[in-house]
């Protein structure tokens, strides 16, 4: 009866590290408020990196949640900020556009409704189907965490 044993070595760095907008990225519960009032409430949306990976933009996606957009927002990476005017929305049959404004991510900047300390996610944005032209929508949260007691 023969045996035989193969190792392997470790070769080059195996670390796929992460995207260029790693730290803005997530998935989030937020609210909706008009003048204060919450007019939507916990709904969960998305941040993620662009195919381009060059930390200038990536999409925010509200996953039909919200208002149904999905938008390529430019971004300040050093001021984990975002904003932008008449960013075209790449929902298939919705032909939108939408305005960004004061769009910040703050890291351990809330409590998430379980009492975890947590990344925050704050914008104020407007649609050009808005049958109420010019009403400004806040949209802020916090990251999803995974535990139960936050999940909406």
């Amino acid at each position: 009866m023969l045996t035989s044993f193969a190792a392997c070595d470790e070769v080059g760095d195996t670390n796929p590290g992460g995207t260029s907008t790693k730290d803005m990225s997530g998935d989030w519960y937020v609210q909706t408020l008009v003048n204060g009032t919450v007019v939507a409430d916990y709904a969960l949306i998305s941040t993620y990196n662009t195919s381009a990976n060059d930390g200038k933009e990536m999409w925010i996606d509200d996953k039909g949640h919200i208002w149904d957009f999905k938008v390529k927002s430019p971004v300040t990476l050093s001021a984990l900020s975002f904003a932008g005017s008449n960013l075209a929305s790449s929902v298939d049959g919705y032909d939108i556009n939408v305005n960004i404004t004061e769009g910040k991510i703050t890291k351990n900047g809330t409590t998430s409704t379980g009492g975890h300390t947590v990344d925050a996610i704050s914008f104020k944005a407007t649609f050009s189907d808005d049958p109420d032209a010019g009403t400004v929508y806040e949209i802020k949260g916090y990251k999803r965490t995974g535990f139960f007691e936050d999940e909406h």
